[in-house]
């Protein structure tokens, strides 16, 4: 395992990380579905210690994903070890009445989100907190920056960042880099993804560290599904998912697959690599509930050379964009 510095913080973290969003299990907010299906608790925790035997020190959480089980199941494999990077988001919170999701940036409860989620993780400090997805008039309407800035005061968090929402343009990313605020983004990334891009660069010249998720894009970049392939209820991709936009996307990936056999990787690998050859990504957070997908994620992972780099960014944009542009119609 390759390790990259993040940012300008003094944290080192493995260059291939952990998404822990899929083991939180298949919560449901009201009657929306916030997780990735069924799991076994108890392969979910085997799948962080072998995580950690390959060389995976960073791992990714958020109080939201199965509603603090995610948390929960890191501190009882981790808890206060200093031997691995705990990062945790704080603002997605239920509707009192219906149970839904919502977003709260108040000072008061991104207090209150980090005492509960340090008890979860039974840690003393999160490495990495950061505010899930919120926008620019969070930032304006409330002081979120000083309530960061006095958890790290305290120690209850060592450095803080945003994780931003999926689409484009990024104002976000903008407010932070202008007024210096936060250490880091976790941003989408992905083959089929690109409309980040300038953000990792401007991130790399202001030293913003970048956590790079859904680079294997809720897993058609695995090759695995098909379109008869079905998802349970309780599975957010059931509606992101449907059998023609399979099709589609694996018709789309053929000429993508032939840089997998060219390097003599497997269409994982070539994902995970393709990200991690972009200057200024820090860390890749494939999703992992499995020990056999820690090492499907760790395995193949090489430097690609800049011309494959550069004909996977054309194929994004003479193809890859107009099936990116329909699911995310879709939600």
């Amino acid at each position: 395992m390759n390790y990259r510095k993040f940012g300008n913080t003094d944290l080192k973290v493995s260059e291939v990380g952990f998404g822990a969003w899929g083991i939180g299990g298949p919560a449901m907010a009201g009657k929306t579905a916030i997780g990735w299906g069924e799991v076994d608790d108890n392969v979910s925790k085997e799948a962080l210690k072998k995580a950690y035997d390959e060389g995976i020190n960073f791992y990714d959480t958020a109080d939201f994903y199965g509603l603090g089980h995610s948390e929960k199941l890191i501190g009882e494999v981790f808890g206060n070890s200093d031997k691995v990077i705990i990062a945790s988001k704080v603002g997605h919170v239920q509707h009192p009445d219906t149970g839904e999701p919502l977003l709260d940036y108040t000072p008061e409860h991104i207090i209150e989100g980090c005492e509960a989620s340090l008890k979860r993780l039974k840690r003393e400090t999160i490495d990495y907190y950061q505010l899930h997805s919120a926008r620019v008039t969070h930032f304006q309407q409330e002081d979120i920056a000083e309530a960061m800035e006095k958890l790290q005061a305290q120690g209850k968090i060592r450095y803080w960042g945003l994780s931003l929402i999926t689409f484009n343009p990024f104002p976000e990313a903008d407010y932070l880099l202008k007024n210096k605020l936060g250490s880091g983004f976790q941003l989408v990334l992905s083959i089929i993804n690109q409309k980040a891009m300038p953000i990792v660069e401007d991130a790399k010249t202001s030293g913003f560290g970048v956590i790079a998720r859904m680079a294997l894009h809720f897993g058609l970049l695995t090759g695995k599904f098909s379109g008869d392939s079905d998802f349970a209820a309780n599975d957010h991709r059931k509606g992101r998912l449907p059998g023609d936009i399979i099709e589609e996307s694996n018709e789309l990936l053929n000429e993508v697959w032939e840089l997998a056999e060219k390097h003599n990787i497997s269409k994982t690998g070539l994902a995970l690599s393709f990200v991690l050859s972009i200057p200024g990504v820090s860390t890749v957070i494939p999703g992992i509930k499995t020990p056999e997908q820690v090492t499907l994620n760790t395995k193949d992972i090489i430097q690609l050379p800049v011309e494959d780099v550069d004909l996977l960014k054309k194929m994004y944009e003479k193809k890859l964009i107009h099936l990116l542009n329909k699911m995310e119609k879709l939600g």
